[in-house]
């Protein structure tokens, strides 16, 4: 299962760059801080599955 740590490990790189670009966003603090919370936890997430 190899492909699906790989997959994981891509998707949670994708996730913590949406995360930076959700603080860099031009929206209100709480949308920005919402969204990146978000990405963090889901990358965490699925850091957690692929280790």
């Amino acid at each position: 299962m190899n492909h699906v740590r790989i997959a994981s490990a891509t998707r949670a790189r994708a996730h913590r760059k949406m995360a930076i670009s959700a603080l860099k966003s031009d929206s209100s603090l709480a949308t920005r801080l919402k969204r990146y919370r978000h990405h963090s936890a889901k990358a965490r997430r699925l850091e957690g599955g692929a280790a």
